[in-house]
């Protein structure tokens, strides 16, 4: 019998193959930070639809299966960035109230990081200000409330510290004035959630804040 004909290109190719090293595998927490970045990624254009984990799972190239390895569902997914939101925006007002002793100042640096952390994050303004979590489960909504609420509560505390300091004017009311400022700064996130512009402009909103404290 004659002996079978072997392609040298397909021997060559498996040669190759067995030579290869094995694929990486992601190291612990890797995936379900790529899940993450990859969700905030897609959230970054204005006006796009409610999205899906088979979107999420196309655009990563795995399958839905491997995202429901790392989070139980998609409310989950959006829990894991307000965590983000939150521990990030809250870790910088606690070093603002460690470096900056005038209450005026605290309050002015609050409201700049919250616009500036919306600013250079698109996909997460649009999560703070509700665009995002538009269809999905209420308590993600009610979370972001709690947040602005725990914003607001933070400059009320500031801005009581500045009337303490006697850095205002008489009948200065740092309630009023934190409901304004916290107004404002959601405002701006309104704005800039449905604007196509990648990175949002925040130099100019030092002087409406200053104005604001006046």
């Amino acid at each position: 019998m004659a002996a079978a004909l072997i392609d040298p290109a397909l021997t060559q190719a498996s040669a190759l193959a067995d030579e290869a090293p094995p694929r990486k595998r992601p190291r612990p927490g890797e995936r379900r930070e790529q899940i993450l970045q990859c969700l905030a990624g897609m959230l970054e254009q204005p006006g796009t639809e409610r999205i899906t984990t088979a979107a999420l799972a196309y655009r990563l190239q795995v399958s839905e299966a491997a995202l429901y390895r790392h989070f139980a569902s998609k409310a989950q997914m959006f829990e894991a960035l307000i965590d983000f939101i939150e521990q990030s925006m809250f870790g910088m007002i606690n070093q603002i109230a460690q470096q900056e002793e005038s209450g005026l100042a605290q309050s002015a640096r609050i409201v700049q990081s919250l616009l500036g952390f919306a600013g250079k994050n698109p996909g997460l303004c649009r999560v703070m200000v509700g665009d995002a979590l538009v269809g999905e489960h209420p308590r993600l909504q009610a979370r972001m409330n709690q947040f602005f609420g725990r914003v607001e509560a933070t400059l009320r505390q500031s801005l009581k510290l500045a009337v303490e300091q006697d850095a205002v004017a008489s009948g200065f009311d740092p309630a009023q004035r934190a409901h304004l400022l916290a107004s404002y700064a959601s405002g701006c996130l309104f704005r800039w959630a449905r604007s196509s512009t990648a990175s949002q402009p925040v130099g100019g909103t030092e002087g409406v804040v200053h104005i604001l404290l006046a």
